[in-house]
């Protein structure tokens, strides 16, 4: 695997349940764990397709999960999928992720959810469904779109 140019890095209160999580609800899959000498998770990385996400604990009180912080979320995670969005999407469910918006689709071409998982990260999904044009998406959407390939 060749290595990432962005690699997001997401912090929990509870970094192992997360890492069972994320496997679960959207195929990550664990290839790095490294453990304190109390066996607490000091690092992680989990790979989908050819992206990387950090697991980690809450280290300071500016880090801190949306589980510690009222739910508050500063970004949020996409994930560009190419199997069926709507299994997808009943596998979240089903692994405990909170979604709280159903499948659907997207002016861009692309039909979404989105969900909050165990600790509240928000998180899209994705499927590109359809070509859509630029035209035909200013077009949906009312927008005016620059850069669009």
């Amino acid at each position: 695997m060749s290595h990432p140019t962005l690699i997001s890095a997401i912090v929990y209160r509870d970094p192992r349940a997360a890492l069972e999580f994320l496997e679960r609800a959207f195929g990550f899959e664990l290839f790095m764990l490294i453990e304190d000498a109390d066996g607490n998770v000091a690092h992680s990385e989990m790979r989908l397709g050819d992206s990387v996400v950090m697991v980690g604990s809450e280290w300071s009180d500016d880090h801190r999960s949306p589980a510690s912080t009222g739910g508050k979320n500063t970004q949020s995670i996409h994930i560009k999928i190419a199997e069926d969005i709507d299994a997808h999407c009943a596998r979240a469910r089903a692994a405990g992720a909170d979604v709280f918006m159903e499948p659907a689709d997207q002016f861009y071409g692309d039909r979404t959810y989105r969900c909050r998982d165990l600790e509240g990260h928000i998180w899209t999904v994705g499927q590109t469904v359809r070509a859509v044009s630029r035209e035909e998406a200013e077009a949906a959407s009312g927008l005016k779109i620059q850069g669009w390939t």
